[in-house]
Parts: structure tokens; C-alpha cells; sequence
């Protein structure tokens, strides 16, 4: 009943003087929790830095391939820019040095490895398709399976095994063949200038966070890259199959979800799905009310991209959830700009990733399951 009376320093309430007031404790837990957040998703300027590097290679490869195949005469026209520009991104993403050395010399191998995909998806695509044949998306099996076996070499395998799958998707998406070889070359060559450059100028202001998960397995038998590989290939041939019975209209997106959930053990695998399948359910969405502005302010859309694709960079090491949805609502805004308007289409997203990510859980659960007791690249 004291607990308002002053011992000291006594004020007195007087029509000039208003009473004190107090934060409310939750209220303060409240920002407290919210800064815990925030600090999650960005804990410093590195990281941001990184996400303006992806953003950065991406332009300047999409830009000069268009250039060199549009104004130049070079084959593919077009087709080169994108290309390129999905070369450098995403070996911008899998690169993780702290030295620009370093850095350097992986982003020359990732780049190389997303056009080696790319070859091996034009070479085998003739063998898999036509009648009774099972399709060019069977090569997603060997993608699937690097994806994972090739962790087992640290930080660069895992990159050169994402960068081959993530070769093979682009190669499987703008339907490649033999005809495109000299622009998957010269695709490949701009990508290497457009990833490294950013990286030299970017210097030490960057401090890469550990790609390291608390997963996987002991117990013997087959080495754990190795159950991993063959998990995300069991769960990419199912869903080959599955589309051969139903014919699922973007299977590839399926495999996508199916490889890249892989954890090295059923909770970690779990814990992925869960997150990966909400962050779509938000960003496809998001992406999907966009539409008006690609078509009527096209700059403002590929602004809203390369935000979203600076918060990708920024969630991934500890905000899966965000990263995946600040990546489907890029997607989204992305495929739109290239002509995709059928809000059908798009928002298979969901439901495909939804049967990925399922069936990915599936076989880490029954197919060589992993028990976590030491990291593994994730």
C-alpha cells in the first residue's frame, strides 16, 4: 500500500506538474522480444552487404548479357541476359569466404558449375523424352542427389552441388538444347565477371556466417552426405513419376522444394518443411497482388525484387522461413516481369512446394533416416 510514497526527492502534484509515467513491464518485453527479432534477421551491415552483392551481380550479368546478345548479334539474345544473371546469383549466394581471394576463385568454380548443369540437363533431356519415356525432369534426380552427396566437401561442394541443380533447372525452364551451348559458354564467362567484380569491391566489410546446421547422423553404414544425396534423389523421382501419372504443371518447383529441405536429420528435415512451406504460403501470395504494378510501374516491381531478394540474404543463415518467403515473393514479381501473368500458374507455387517439401520429410524419415550428432553444411 506504500509503494507510491517518495523518501526522498518528494514531488508534489500540482495543476503545472503531471504525474510520472511508467512503461508498462510488458510493453518493454514486447520491444525487448521484437529487437531479439530484428537482431535475428539482421545482426549487422555484413549481411546487407551481402544481400546488395546478390542484387548487384545479378544486374550487371543480366544487363551485359542483354547487351551482348541484343545489340552485339551474340546467339541466344535475350535468353543470354537471364542466363547470366541466374549463374551470378546464385553462386553469389553459395559463395561464403571471408577473404576476397578466396571468394574469388569459388565464384569462378560455382559459375562453372551452374553452366556444367545447364550442359548436363541439354544432353540428357533428349535421351529422357518422348513416348514412354519418363522426361527431361528425371535429370533433377542427379541434381537432387549432388545437392546433398556433395556437401561431404564443405562449403564449396555444397555450392557446386546447388549450382548444378540450379543449372539444370534454368536449362529445364527456357527449354535448352544443343543449339544453346555457346550461349550457356558465354552466359557463363559474364556470369564470372558480374559475381567476382562485386565481391572485389565489397573487400572485408563482409564476415560470412556460418553455413554449418546442427545436424546428423551416427550409427554407422553409409556416410551421412551420402544418405542425404540419396534421400533428395529417392524424393525427386517420386515426384517425377507422381508428374507422369497426374502431370503436374511445375514439377520442377516440387524437386526444388524436395532437394533443398533435406536437413541432416527427420527434426532438422521437419523444422525446414515447416518453415519453408509457411514462407511460401505468405510470399506467393504477396507476389500474386503485385501483379498490377509489373505490369503498370515495371521499375517499381524490380525494385520490390531486389528487396526481397536483400532480405533473402539477410533471413537465410538463421530465418529460413523469411528467406523462403522474401524468395517465392521474388519468384513471383520476377516471373511476371517475364510474361507470367496466370495467377493459376503461379499459385501452384504453393501447392507443389507443399508436395516437395512433403515427400523431401517422407524420405528423410523412412529412406536411411539421420540421427544429428555432428554439423554438415547446410
Amino acid at each position: 500500500m506504500f509503494d507510491n510514497v517518495q523518501t526522498t526527492s518528494k514531488k508534489i502534484q500540482t495543476p503545472e506538474t503531471e504525474p510520472e509515467q511508467k512503461t508498462p513491464a510488458h510493453t518493454s518485453s514486447e520491444v525487448e522480444a521484437r529487437a531479439v527479432w530484428l537482431e535475428r534477421i539482421d545482426p549487422g551491415a555484413h549481411r546487407r552487404i551481402k544481400g546488395l552483392r546478390l542484387v548487384t551481380a545479378y544486374g550487371i550479368a543480366a544487363m551485359l548479357g542483354t547487351l551482348l546478345g541484343v545489340t552485339y548479334g551474340f546467339p541466344g539474345g535475350p535468353l543470354l541476359g537471364y542466363l547470366a544473371g541466374g549463374f551470378a546469383l546464385w553462386a553469389s549466394v553459395s559463395e561464403g569466404r571471408s577473404t576476397r581471394y578466396l571468394s574469388s576463385r569459388d565464384l569462378v568454380i560455382l559459375t562453372m558449375a551452374g553452366a556444367l548443369g545447364a550442359i548436363s540437363m541439354i544432353c540428357l533431356a533428349p535421351l529422357l523424352s518422348g513416348k514412354d519415356r519418363p522426361g527431361p525432369e528425371l535429370t533433377f534426380v542427379i541434381g537432387a542427389f549432388l545437392v546433398g552427396y556433395l556437401k561431404r566437401f564443405g562449403i564449396l561442394g555444397a555450392g557446386i552441388g546447388s549450382q548444378i541443380y540450379i543449372g539444370q533447372f534454368l536449362a529445364y525452364q527456357y527449354g535448352l538444347t544443343f543449339a544453346d551451348l555457346s550461349t550457356i559458354l558465354l552466359a557463363e564467362l559474364v556470369a564470372l565477371v558480374a559475381a567476382v567484380v562485386p565481391r572485389l569491391l565489397s573487400g572485408p566489410a563482409e564476415h560470412p556466417a556460418s553455413i554449418l546446421s546442427i545436424s546428423v547422423v551416427n550409427g554407422g553404414g553409409l556416410p551421412q552426405e551420402l544418405r542425404m544425396g540419396l534421400q533428395a534423389g529417392a524424393a525427386a523421382l517420386a515426384i517425377v513419376l507422381l508428374g507422369n501419372i497426374v502431370n503436374l504443371k511445375e514439377s520442377a518447383w516440387a524437386i526444388t522444394a524436395c532437394t533443398y529441405v533435406i536437413a541432416g536429420s527427420a527434426i532438422g528435415t521437419m523444422s525446414r518443411v515447416l518453415q519453408r512451406v509457411v514462407g511460401t504460403l505468405i510470399g506467393v501470395p504477396l507476389g500474386i497482388a503485385c501483379l498490377p504494378i509489373t505490369e503498370h510501374a515495371v521499375p517499381l516491381a524490380w525494385m520490390l525484387a531486389a528487396a526481397a531478394m536483400i532480405i533473402y540474404s539477410m533471413a537465410l543463415p538463421d530465418r529460413y522461413d523469411i528467406a523462403c518467403g522474401a524468395y517465392a515473393f521474388a519468384l513471383m514479381v520476377t516471373l511476371a516481369l517475364g510474361g507470367q501473368h496466370s495467377e493459376a500458374l503461379l499459385a501452384a507455387r504453393i501447392w507443389e512446394t507443399i508436395l516437395g517439401a512433403t515427400l523431401g520429410f517422407a524420405a528423410a524419415t523412412f529412406i536411411l533416416p539421420l540421427r544429428t550428432s555432428r554439423p554438415i553444411s547446410s
